[in-house]
């Protein structure tokens, strides 16, 4: 690397403080009439004060700066400025540039290797270990931890092997299931297997149908048992055995079941996971995977989130431009600027239709629902960097920006062809996604949003509509009635309920601001999943101390947090029905690897699957902690 960029983060003047940034020149010629990019969640406001450098430009993320007086950086050099006005103090060493790279003049770009943000008010310290060792209450390795098992240990079975006359459908779901463990696991032993061998141990079904849907019964004797009421049931009987093998087989301090039985069945019917593919694209064998961890920890739903303001990752054969212009960023690419964690290269991805139906089969295949989202009308900067037409033309440029900081990135519902294409959209993936639920997003719309647009005006005045919430509210109240039309149940964040809302009837909120949000829309007729950031936010830093990674915004939540937090919390018995279940978020702002994905989602991923699935009185942190360390990842 021959340039190097330092930053560093003084508490004074309070609140935000002073963002100092320093590039250093380490080759050996001069650095000349050139421009400094860099992506960083610590933005510039346009209330700042700068020194040392001129500001260019912010597109969200993305900063541009050049030197002051076309100064000249030479051999071994430094250009150093300072900003207050920044929109926070930041939390953590992540918290300020993420990439950056230099500009040359022939528009040439090189990649600058960024350091983490130094702390100039305190020393960091070392950060606490995220999981305690642990102890376990029995020798199996389940997680979810059953709601009710008693057995004995026994010596652990080579494999298991299926009754001689056990169905065609059983046995392809028992080998399904071996897949699933041979994806996850590559190296480790084999679990299923359809015939008998020296050390196998035998397996059958019994059809109970007064068992529910999503419960199963294990006796272990001579030959196991799983009884359940249909597949659903069977398949996570089978789950709870692999894992247990899979535990014996791989770690010694688990054994497997001689004698004794599992009666088990979730606490909640809504056990979801989020993934963000907009913010940083997730390739279509990296989603597939995610979706086998999910069916691994007994989760059913997998919350696709596929549009947001960085990226439109859904193909639309109607609308093309939606993957083409909407799905590519870049330093050279002025409708779309790299953003966080991005580097000046292009970055291109979606995927295709068949893609989108190859994921909801494996998904259905494992028993998972893949509800997608396609975000309204906010988040919407990728549809009208690629949709132009969409936007008011009298609207002044700029005129409002939400927390991300993408300027005017809200869908106009008072131009006609906004609905249009909407109608498409909901059409086409309405086809691909056979589940239920579609959720549209209606979360952090600007408070201020569309007041300088006259079409928007000429709206709201025509429909006595006073404020943007108003004018949201009727905007969702017409995307609820094309989904449906569509037989679709609208599912979106809970800002929904601004400015009046939607009807409750056939609305599911998700509570995620905090955990009373969830209470509120409760007593408003909403049905609610529970995701506040304080606990399910599984990009939020797991600890308080500065050498941590991930978002802060929501306070650290680490590991026991997820595990411990009662999502039932303080609502009332008689709204209790209206709480549907827990769900996971994975937002992506911060994860350019694989590698910050697993530091940032497990094992809190696992603490949040068994706080889905275990009853209150049947969790144990410590064995919790014992047990995930058994768990795959990315």
């Amino acid at each position: 690397m021959t340039y190097f960029l330092e930053n560093t983060w003084h508490p004074e003047p309070g609140p935000e403080g002073t963002w100092t940034v320093s590039l250093t020149n380490l080759s050996d010629t001069p650095l000349t009439d050139f421009k400094l990019s860099l992506t960083s969640i610590t933005r510039i406001m346009p209330t700042h004060l700068l020194t040392g450098a001129k500001f260019l430009r912010r597109d969200a993320n993305y900063h541009e700066f050049t030197p002051l007086d076309d100064a000249v950086i030479a051999p071994g050099a430094s250009w150093t400025f300072s900003v207050t006005g920044i929109n926070r103090s930041p939390f953590h060493r992540n918290d300020a540039a993420k990439t950056a790279w230099v500009t040359h003049a022939d528009g040439t770009h090189a990649t600058v290797h960024v350091g983490d943000l130094m702390h100039d008010g305190k020393t960091p310290v070392r950060p606490a270990l995220r999981l305690p060792e642990g102890r376990l209450t029995l020798p199996f390795a389940l997680l979810p931890w059953p709601n009710e098992i008693d057995a004995t240990a026994g010596d652990a079975p080579v494999i298991l092997h299926v009754s001689e006359n056990m169905s065609i459908a059983d046995r392809r779901l028992v080998v399904s299931i071996d897949a699933l463990h041979g994806r996850l696991f590559p190296t480790a032993q084999r679990i299923f297997q359809l015939s008998p061998t020296l050390g196998s141990r035998g397996l059958r079904f019994q059809h109970d149908p007064k068992v529910e849907e999503e419960a199963y019964h294990i006796d272990f004797g001579d030959e196991i048992s799983i009884i359940a009421g249909g597949e659903t049931g069977q398949r996570y009987g089978l789950i709870a055995l692999a894992q247990m093998l899979h535990g014996a087989s791989t770690d010694h301090a688990f054994s497997f079941p001689q004698t004794g039985s599992i009666v088990d069945a979730p606490r909640y019917d809504w056990r979801g996971c989020h993934l963000d593919v907009s913010r940083h694209f997730w390739t279509y064998d990296e989603v597939l995977r995610v979706v086998d961890i999910l069916a691994w920890h007994k989760m059913n739903t997998f919350h696709w989130h596929l549009t947001d303001d960085e990226g439109w990752r859904a193909e639309i054969l109607a609308y093309p431009e939606l993957t083409q212009t909407g799905a590519t960023r870049g330093a050279d690419v002025p409708t779309m600027l790299p953003q966080l964690g991005d580097g000046y290269e292009k970055r291109h991805g979606y995927y295709t239709q068949d893609q989108m139906r190859s994921v909801v089969a494996h998904a259905q295949s494992l028993g998972v629902d893949v509800m997608p989202e396609i975000e309204t009308p906010g988040h919407a900067a990728a549809v009208l960097a690629a949709l132009p037409a969409l936007v008011d033309p009298d609207e002044p440029a700029n005129s409002y920006y939400p927390v991300q900081g993408y300027f005017n990135n809200a869908l106009n519902p008072a131009i006609p062809e906004t609905f249009t294409v909407l109608e498409q959209v909901f059409d086409e993936i309405s086809t691909i996604f056979p589940s239920k639920y579609i959720h549209i997003g209606g979360d952090e719309v600007a408070n201020n949003a569309w007041l300088t647009s006259p079409k928007a005006q000429d709206l709201m005045a025509k429909e006595g509509l006073a404020g943007t919430f108003e004018l949201q509210s009727w905007f969702l109240r017409k995307i609820k009635a094309m989904l449906t039309a569509r037989g679709k149940v609208m599912v979106g964040w809970n800002e929904i309920a601004h400015g009046g809302g939607v009807p409750p009837e056939d609305t599911l909120l998700m509570a995620w601001e905090n955990p009373t949000v969830g209470i509120k829309l409760a007593a408003q007729g909403y049905d609610v999943v529970m995701t506040p950031g304080q606990a399910y936010y599984l990009d939020m830093v797991q600890g308080a101390d500065w050498l941590e990674n991930g978002a802060g915004w929501a306070g650290p939540v680490p590991p026991e947090q997820s595990y411990t937090y009662e999502a039932e919390g303080d609502f009332p018995a008689d709204l209790r029905s209206k709480m549907r279940g827990v769900q996971a978020c994975i937002w992506c702002e911060h994860f350019t690897t694989k590698q910050w994905f697993n530091d940032l989602v497990f094992p809190r991923l696992g603490a949040v699957a068994e706080a889905a699935w275990t009853q209150k009185d049947q969790k144990d942190w410590l064995r919790f902690a014992r047990q995930v360390r058994l768990h795959p990842e990315l």
